[in-house]
C-alpha cells in the first residue's frame, strides 16, 4: 500500500480564511484613486497572482498608466497594502474556514510536514492572526520567491525547505493558477472550489468543510499506485 503523504502545502486566501474581500476592496479603493473602476467579476483575475501583477492588470485598464516608473508602480502596491493591513487588522480565530484546523490536527497526527504557500507577503502576520501559527513548520511568501503562481516555485521552494520530494507533497488552492503551480510541481493537487475554475485538480472539493484528511489520503495514494503501474 502507499504511504502517507510526507508533506501537506496550503495556500493562505481561500483554504485558511477568506481575506480575499480585503484584497478587493483594497485594490478597489486604490483604482479609485487612480480613476479606474474595478468590480467583483474582474476581481476574479487578480486571485491568486502576485501583487504586482495585480497592479499591471489594474494600470491596463488605463493604458496610459502603464507607462509609471517602476519605483511609482512599486509606491501604488505598497499604498494598496497599507489599505489592505488596515482591513486585515480585524481577523481573528473565528475567521479560520471551516474544516482547516481539524486538517491541519490530523496532518499533526500523521507526523505529516506542514506548509504555507502563499501569494500575500502579510502571510505570517495573518497566520498569527488566526492562531494557527504553532501549525506550520514553514511559511513561503511573495518576498521569497521570483516567480509568482502559475509557476510552480512557490510549492517546490516548500518543498526543498522541508527535504520532500515533490511527488510525496499534496498542495491545496481555490485558484486556478495555484492548481497549476501545484500540477506544474509534480505534485498532488486539491481544489477548493468549481469544476469550471479547478477541473484539473487531482481531487476537488466544494468547500473547505469537505476537506476529509482520510478522503484526500486514499485519492491520493490511489493516484500514486496509478503511476506506478
Amino acid at each position: 500500500m502507499s504511504q502517507y503523504p510526507k508533506a501537506f502545502i496550503y495556500d493562505l486566501d481561500g483554504v485558511i480564511t477568506d481575506t480575499a474581500e480585503f484584497h478587493f476592496l483594497a485594490w478597489k479603493k486604490l483604482a479609485e484613486e487612480l480613476g479606474i473602476t474595478i468590480d467583483r467579476q474582474f476581481n476574479e483575475q487578480l486571485k491568486g497572482i502576485s501583487r504586482m501583477e495585480s497592479l499591471e492588470r489594474i494600470l491596463a485598464l488605463k493604458p496610459s498608466l502603464l507607462a509609471l516608473a517602476s519605483d511609482e508602480k512599486d509606491r501604488l502596491a505598497n499604498q494598496k497594502n497599507s489599505h489592505y493591513l488596515e482591513l486585515v487588522e480585524t481577523v481573528n480565530t473565528d475567521d479560520i474556514l471551516p474544516g482547516i484546523e481539524q486538517l491541519l490536527q490530523k496532518n499533526k497526527e500523521h507526523q505529516i510536514k506542514i506548509a504555507l504557500g502563499s501569494a500575500s507577503n502579510n502571510a505570517k502576520n495573518i497566520v498569527d492572526k488566526l492562531g494557527l501559527a504553532h501549525y506550520f513548520d514553514y511559511i513561503v511568501d511573495a518576498s521569497q520567491v521570483k516567480k509568482g503562481k502559475p509557476d510552480p516555485e512557490t510549492f517546490t521552494t516548500a518543498a526543498d525547505f522541508l527535504g520532500v520530494s515533490y511527488e510525496e507533497c499534496i498542495g491545496i488552492e481555490d485558484a486556478e493558477a495555484g492548481v497549476e503551480a501545484i500540477n506544474g510541481a509534480m505534485m498532488f493537487s486539491v481544489g477548493v472550489g468549481s469544476a469550471e475554475q479547478l477541473g484539473k485538480a487531482d481531487y476537488l472539493v466544494v468547500d473547505t468543510s469537505q476537506l476529509i484528511f482520510g478522503e484526500i489520503i486514499n485519492c491520493y495514494k490511489e493516484k500514486r499506485a496509478r503511476n506506478r503501474e
